[in-house]
């Protein structure tokens, strides 16, 4: 039989405030989402009389239906697809195999290299240097502005490397009695045994790139390189939502709003990386826990 404590008065207050605060702190910060939300799927022009904080007053998709009508936004999100995949791809290669290389004991000037990383974590050259340097590169208005400068991440590599230093030394010194060079050791038995550490670089660098606006304001003048966010940026910052609505049919701009139109764009901006994060949120505890706890 199991004896059940009874709580004290003061832990059951403490449950209970500590109940109502955590419950306040998801309210915070689940609203905002759900009023836009609310706000997006109603009708413009009855959003602008107010007063919609729960449900839509008068129920209306037209705002989405010009956000897709708008081909600027669908080429904007194909640019946002591709440097999500290929920029984490790229980064999360080049990344663990610089990695790898910083394990090995035998590695010449490994603690020089680390000092020399450790410096970049904490100082940068600045905005100007960093346009210089893209513009020297010839990458302005080019899309491999948003994959090369992001090919590598000192911190991603402390992350990579703790991993790799809790691998057996055995497994890898049994492949090179089998004849295996360090490239076939990191292909084949490093990269398949750090999945769980891979998975969460690629979850912190995939959002990253998806959220990323800033690199499409500074580098890309063409409208037709710029990602979802600095698309949004755009609408929601500038008159390109009156743009898209003078793109309309009549009968349907009779219905949408300018702001109705920031709301609805915000949606399909955010709506993607909210349904894939919580699929993935698994990989990014677990690494977290890397180092933590050795056996």
């Amino acid at each position: 039989m199991f004896s059940l404590k009874r709580k004290t008065a003061s832990e059951a207050t403490f449950d209970i405030v500590n109940n109502i605060i955590m419950l306040a702190i998801c309210f915070l910060t689940l609203y905002p989402i759900w009023y836009v939300l609310v706000n997006a799927f109603n009708d413009g022009n009855d959003a602008m009389r107010g007063g919609i904080y729960w449900l839509p007053r008068k129920f209306s998709v037209d705002s989405f239906r010009t956000v897709f009508h708008s081909t600027g936004i669908m080429m904007a999100m194909w640019i946002t697809v591709a440097k999500t995949v290929l920029g984490t791809v790229v980064h999360v290669f080049f990344t663990a195999m610089v990695a790898y290389a910083f394990s090995r004991r035998e590695l010449i000037g490994r603690k020089l290299y680390m000092w020399i990383g450790t410096i970049t974590m904490f100082f940068g050259g600045g905005l100007i240097p960093l346009f210089l340097l893209i513009r020297d590169l010839h990458m302005l208005d080019n899309f491999m502005v948003y994959i090369i400068p992001f090919m590598f991440s000192f911190w991603d590599l402390i992350i990579f490397l703790t991993f790799f230093r809790e691998i057996p030394d055995a497994l890898e010194e049994a492949a090179k009695i089998d004849g295996a060079n360090d490239f076939k050791i990191f292909y084949q038995i490093i990269i398949p045994v750090s999945m769980p550490v891979i998975a969460t670089i690629a979850l912190f660098h995939g959002v990253f790139q998806w959220n990323d606006y800033f690199t499409g304001m500074i580098y890309i003048n063409k409208v037709d390189l710029q990602p979802i966010q600095t698309y949004l940026f755009r609408v929601v910052a500038q008159s390109s939502g009156n743009q898209m609505i003078q793109s309309m049919p009549p009968n349907m701009v009779r219905t949408v709003t300018s702001q109705s139109l920031k709301l609805a764009t915000m949606v399909v901006t955010t709506a993607p990386i909210v349904f894939v994060y919580p699929f993935l949120q698994k990989y990014f505890v677990k690494g977290f826990m890397i180092g933590s706890i050795k056996g």
